[in-house]
């Protein structure tokens, strides 16, 4: 599969309408519906394997998974209640909490982003980057913070750059495919590894770069949380069950071939993206856990890039659910 194909106009369609062709649970009168909104990438694999292992269907769950074309529309989304449970990138729910005073609940945790700078192929250093246009989903939210660090710590300060808001990873990579003046961009894989087989550069890992970053995160409205206990830790076991499912050893082709399925991948990037996510020292969080510290890291971020110190984590976290969850297991 090209990268023109994977990020042509039918591609992104196919994954930004994917809560209908990502295989629901059983929906019996009996099952409880939730819809799941996430951004197309290798972070959903725990969600991947719940549903083709039928685990949420198993604790009676009708589970629909919808991906986000931009965290605005995922934010906005779960505030009015059309969707119960989001994952991305956690500084999200800080947003959502500081800025559109909505009460959420980060549920659980994930992994440190798998984010690398990416740039066009005629970037050579940090410092070809001043007066170029870089790429982000949302500029004041997550991964863009973690953009204006690095560049900042590598000697270019934001004032030396442009800032274009895309949207979610797979429309980054589509506007720096179709636009060379879109010099860069945070990419995790897959999307990042076809962004270095069509020839683009791979100027270092936000985790190395950044240090320890609490990155992909549920979170849910509190009160809908109060209000449903028992289905968020079902919910959280599945989750759990799925994750732990595919980064056994023995179920390693068949997690490479839901990577393949679900992000329409040729075989070798998905072995290559599964590769990431199982990679013991700096892969996906066991048991989707949550890392404090790396948290602190993005709640600084956070004060640094917007003036506005946000609380202490006690303020955004309630993990009873998922301690409720894993004692369930």
């Amino acid at each position: 599969m090209t990268i023109g194909r994977l990020a042509g106009s039918a591609m992104i369609a196919a994954l930004l309408l994917a809560g209908a062709g990502l295989a629901r649970g059983q929906d019996t009168k009996q099952d409880t519906k939730l819809t799941v909104m996430v951004f197309p990438g290798m972070q959903n694999l725990a969600l991947f394997a719940a549903q083709a292992n039928g685990l949420f269907a198993r604790r009676g769950l009708a589970v629909d998974i919808k991906m986000a074309p931009s965290s605005d529309e995922q934010r906005a989304g779960l505030a009015d209640g059309r969707w119960q449970i989001i994952h991305a990138g956690i500084d999200n729910a800080v947003a959502m909490a500081e800025v559109a005073k909505v009460d959420i609940a980060i549920i659980c945790g994930g992994d440190n982003s798998f984010n690398h700078l990416i740039v066009q192929d005629d970037i050579k250093s940090f410092a070809d980057l001043r007066g170029k246009t870089m790429a982000v989903d949302a500029p004041d939210t997550a991964y863009a913070f973690q953009l204006y660090e690095i560049l900042k710590r590598n000697g270019v300060p934001k004032s030396d750059y442009a800032v274009k808001p895309v949207g979610a990873t797979i429309k980054r990579l589509a506007a720096m495919q179709e636009d060379r003046a879109v010099a860069g961009t945070m990419m995790n894989p897959p999307f990042s590894l076809l962004a270095m087989k069509g020839g683009m550069r791979d100027l270092g890992a936000a985790a190395t770069l950044i240090g320890a970053y609490q990155a992909t995160g549920g979170a849910v409205l509190r009160s809908w949380a109060k209000a449903n206990p028992d289905v968020l830790a079902r919910y959280l076991q599945a989750y759990v069950e799925g994750l732990r499912w595919a980064l056994d050893p023995r179920n390693k082709d068949a997690a490479i071939k839901l990577f393949a399925d679900n992000l329409k991948l040729a075989p070798e990037i998905a072995a290559a993206t599964y590769a990431v996510a199982a990679d013991p020292a700096g892969g996906m969080a066991r048991d989707a856990g949550f890392d404090l510290e790396g948290f602190k890291n993005v709640l600084k971020l956070r004060a640094d890039w917007t003036g506005a110190a946000p609380g202490a984590p006690d303020k955004y976290l309630d993990l009873s659910y998922y301690q409720k969850a894993l004692a369930g297991l």
